[in-house]
């Protein structure tokens, strides 16, 4: 990651306690939970997601409670370590796939400026995400390569703002997500999570990201894993 909060503009779906959901097949991704110090827990996984455009690691604090993501990590990744938790409180975790097609990248060069007192003062109304008359033609499932988000568009806003606007294709997405790869970055990470049919959004950026490259991807999540708990300890004792 980029060292940002992903920003979740999406409601976060709540763990299934039906009796149906008992009946189910066993998830293609399983997970387990160790307790690796007092107030650290690392997670593991196991299982292949053919298609998958990354996974997104989530927990709760209580049994079918609502889940918080953590992380979004590329499909290669099977580890992540949720360190400097609360002493002697329960965590539940899951892991559940997205998929789903990006647009193509856009490169943005921001002017030099700190995002200070006075940038924050601004009016940024532009920013607030929105779904902009005629820009959807929302005929294509996000399995599909061809729902991916077309005519992705950077509008700088001022020195720290990017307003993003693009074509929706995608009919059955729950979401759409940001993505930024700043210029000395390995790989895209997840900048903001979005509502479905969202077709305008405006991001303020991080200090690394006055040269990088964006895009949109129209996503979907897949099952999720088994929920792996663990209670961490107490609180160590100062050295």
């Amino acid at each position: 990651m980029t060292g940002r909060t992903v920003l979740v503009l999406l409601a976060v779906g709540l763990a299934s306690c039906s009796p149906e959901a008992h009946s189910r097949p066993e998830p293609a991704t399983r997970l387990a939970a160790t307790l690796v110090s007092p107030t650290d827990i690392t997670l593991e996984w196991t299982g292949a997601e053919p298609g998958a455009a990354g996974r997104i690691v989530e927990f709760a604090t209580e049994p079918g409670g609502r889940y918080t993501i953590l992380q979004f990590v590329p499909p290669g990744q099977t580890t992540y370590t949720h360190p400097d938790l609360i002493p002697e409180t329960p965590f539940y975790y899951r892991v559940r796939p997205y998929y789903g097609p990006a647009s193509r990248a856009v490169e943005v060069t921001l002017p030099e400026g700190p995002f200070n007192g006075a940038a924050q003062q601004r009016d940024h109304t532009w920013a607030e995400p929105r779904t902009v008359p005629g820009g959807a033609v929302a005929t294509r499932s996000v399995r599909d390569g061809g729902a991916a988000p077309t005519e992705l568009r950077a509008t700088v806003m001022h020195a720290n703002g990017i307003r993003f606007t693009w074509t929706d294709h995608a009919r059955d997405e729950e979401g759409f997500l940001l993505e930024v790869k700043p210029r000395e970055a390995a790989d895209f990470s997840v900048a903001a999570v979005l509502d479905p049919d969202i077709n305008s959004f405006g991001l303020i950026t991080l200090p690394q990201e006055k040269k990088a490259a964006f895009r949109v991807r129209a996503f979907a999540y897949g099952r999720p894993s088994n929920v792996a708990h663990q209670t961490t300890g107490p609180e160590p004792s100062p050295t």
